[in-house]
């Protein structure tokens, strides 16, 4: 059986199998990106595919802090439409 990579949450802190989320890049050149692959080159953050754990996100900075960038509000927005409605 194959070992499932797991990878934690930022906001919610929960390991979870990497592809129940969603994975934030930052690269080089400082910009910002989501990574529905989870392949891209740079810095990754994850977040848990829900709108809870994407407001938490949101309100506490939290991709700001691990990216160590400022995220644009169309990052969020494009993240909603990655959200599991559970």
């Amino acid at each position: 059986m194959r070992k499932i990579p797991l990878r934690k949450c930022l906001a919610t802190q929960e390991q979870l199998p990497k592809k129940d989320l969603i994975r934030i890049v930052r690269n080089k050149e400082g910009e910002v990106f989501v990574d529905p692959t989870g392949k891209m080159n740079g810095r990754g953050a994850y977040l848990k595919r829900s709108q809870e754990a994407l407001d938490l996100a949101k309100k506490k900075k939290l991709l700001e802090r691990s990216l160590q960038v400022e995220i644009p509000n169309e990052i969020f927005e494009e993240l909603k439409g990655y959200c599991k409605d559970e």
